[in-house]
């Protein structure tokens, strides 16, 4: 599982049949202070998200296939959740 925030969306003509009109989505994971940068991803949106917001995607495809039920598709990365809130502690 990853947080990100969905800094844009990806315009197609045609999809792939296991998509089911469900758009694909610019996700930026979020990373603490010295970690080092990750680059951006596209994940389908299961969620309705939208730009600006942070999501919480699953990266692995046996479980972004479970997630949307689709044993066979053409799926790694998925968004599952849209985070209301984050709070980060610091460490001792």
């Amino acid at each position: 599982m990853v947080l990100g925030k969905v800094v844009g969306t990806v315009v197609t003509t045609i999809s792939h049949p296991h998509y089911k009109n469900r758009r694909l989505l610019v996700v930026q994971p979020l990373m603490l202070p010295g970690d080092p940068p990750a680059g951006d991803f596209i994940a389908l949106d299961n969620t309705h998200a939208g730009i600006g917001d942070t999501v919480l995607v699953n990266r692995e495809g046996n479980g972004a296939r479970a997630a949307l039920n689709l044993p066979d598709g053409c799926i790694i990365s998925v968004i599952v959740g849209i985070v209301d809130s984050l709070y980060i502690s610091e460490l001792s």
